[in-house]
């Protein structure tokens, strides 16, 4: 084992692995390039409020894209930045122990508790400023159903 991987578990409640990328975007042309040049299919799309989510499947891990589709957050993102890295998530096994730590440390956060995701997961976010300008997506996976 690693020496990452040995101060990850005896904090215990830290980061496994990259669960997705979120890319932000509008309109069909990010689909149709991932599925033209690269290959890539996604699994069923999730709508969500204001946009929609796919989850292309690559390794072990995702690229997810929200597709702004009316106003709300990704629309507003979009509006701003076009285009654009919207999150990068990772997969921790217990979020509720690692938010407890996480405002221990004094971690200013988007969700101070978890939240439904797809796929049955549980999810919260950390503010930007908390990774120096990153948003980051901690994810829960399903304990009775296999993420996407």
């Amino acid at each position: 084992m690693s020496r990452s991987e040995t101060e990850l578990n005896e904090r215990g409640w830290g980061v496994r692995r990259i669960h997705h990328v979120a890319f932000a975007h509008q309109g069909p042309e990010v689909l149709d390039r991932l599925e033209s040049v690269l290959g890539l299919r996604c699994h069923e799309p999730e709508p969500a409020e204001g946009f929609v989510e796919r989850m292309f499947p690559i390794g072990d891990a995702y690229l997810q894209t929200l597709e702004a589709t009316g106003p709300g957050d990704v629309g507003r993102f979009v509006d701003r930045r076009g285009p654009a890295l919207h999150h990068v998530a990772f997969e921790v096994e217990d979020l509720d122990t690692a938010l407890a730590e996480l405002r221990r440390r004094g971690t200013r956060m988007v969700d101070e508790s978890p939240r439904p995701g797809g796929a049955g997961t549980r999810i919260a976010f950390l503010h930007p400023s908390a990774c120096g300008g990153l948003l980051v997506e901690l994810v829960e996976p399903s304990r009775e159903a296999p993420s996407w």
